[in-house]
């Protein structure tokens, strides 16, 4: 009986936790619902997608506050993507969410960090991120790239695109 009686508690206990932590998301996106959609990921020439550097896409934060996940428009979804550079931007090609798309002329710089919501890395520059703006706010988004020696000529193929602008 008092074995029950713990599993049963222990249950409760979780439950509890995880409707609280469903809560604080519906929360966060009420919060920020007045965000305006992405830009929409513009046509690719050709059958297939142009793919970039393979990695996760980790999560957009607030600019300068890489706890504060922005949770609309699937932002703050962490999933395996790859990472595709253009003239036109970027573009986080991401499985089991929307693809992302920051136009050129909204990047504003790129930096390599040890952490972003959801992902902190041993190493001090694990993590590729992205700073952009949009609908009058700014955003940093941090991909993890697959392969550590791809993480320095991405950052270096961003900050070229941010130079051409």
């Amino acid at each position: 009986m008092k074995a029950a009686l713990g599993i049963l508690g222990t249950l409760l206990v979780l439950a509890a936790a995880y409707f609280g932590m469903f809560r604080g998301w519906r929360n966060r996106q009420s919060r920020q619902a007045d965000l305006a959609p992405l830009p929409v990921v513009p046509p690719e020439s050709g059958a297939a997608k142009t793919r970039g550097t393979e990695g996760v896409y980790v999560a957009t934060t607030a600019a300068g506050d890489w706890m504060d996940r922005i949770a609309v428009h699937e932002l703050g979804v962490r999933s395996v993507a790859d990472l595709a550079v253009s003239a036109d931007g970027l573009i986080f090609h991401r499985q089991g969410a929307a693809d992302v798309f920051i136009p050129a002329d909204h990047l504003t710089g790129v930096r390599t960090d040890r952490g972003i919501a959801g992902k902190v890395t041993a190493e001090k520059s694990g993590l590729v991120v992205v700073t952009w703006t949009h609908d009058g706010h700014q955003f940093d988004t941090g991909f993890r790239p697959r392969r550590k020696a791809d993480t320095a000529a991405l950052t270096a193929s961003i900050s070229t695109l941010i130079g051409a602008q």
